[in-house]
């Protein structure tokens, strides 16, 4: 991708939030010989969890592919505050790992973390394809649908 990610953001109409202040006793990103790592991002707006339940219950993976999409606009959010505002810095988005809080019966986990894979190739291109995992669980902090955390290249 040639033109500036600030650009493609502008693109796309994503204006990234003030990263949020981790919940617990955590950092909510580390820089580490060449590598960004990004603390599992929640589906917050505002200051409050947009999309709050459980896949195959309160929500559709429509809704689950939406908070996963929010959740990587987090993510940049987070990786932009270490990279003191230039996401340029990123070479490659190496690996996301998806949490869905859902039923038992839920399946498609794979599918509402495409919200956030897709959003992560279309902001970054070829660079935006990454390694990733997608698993259900029962339940997630502060009642959130999808948690996803990220590790990037940075250089």
């Amino acid at each position: 991708m040639n033109q500036s990610i600030t650009t493609r953001l502008d693109e796309l109409g994503i204006t990234l939030p003030q990263a949020a202040a981790p919940v617990a006793n955590y950092v909510p990103y580390l820089l580490s010989s060449g590598h960004l790592y990004v603390s599992g991002q929640l589906p917050m707006e505002g200051g409050a969890i947009k999309y709050a339940g459980r896949l195959g219950a309160e929500l559709d993976v429509e809704a689950g592919a939406a908070a996963a999409r929010l959740c990587a606009i987090n993510l940049l959010a987070q990786a932009a505050a270490a990279l003191e505002g230039n996401l340029d810095h990123v070479k490659q988005v190496v690996k996301m790992g998806g949490f869905v809080a859902a039923t038992p019966e839920f399946a498609d986990h794979p599918k509402v973390i495409n919200g956030a894979s897709d959003l992560m190739v279309d902001v970054f291109g070829k660079t935006g394809r990454h390694t990733r995992f997608a698993v259900g669980c029962t339940s997630l902090p502060l009642g959130a649908a999808v948690e996803i955390n990220a590790m990037f290249e940075v250089g």
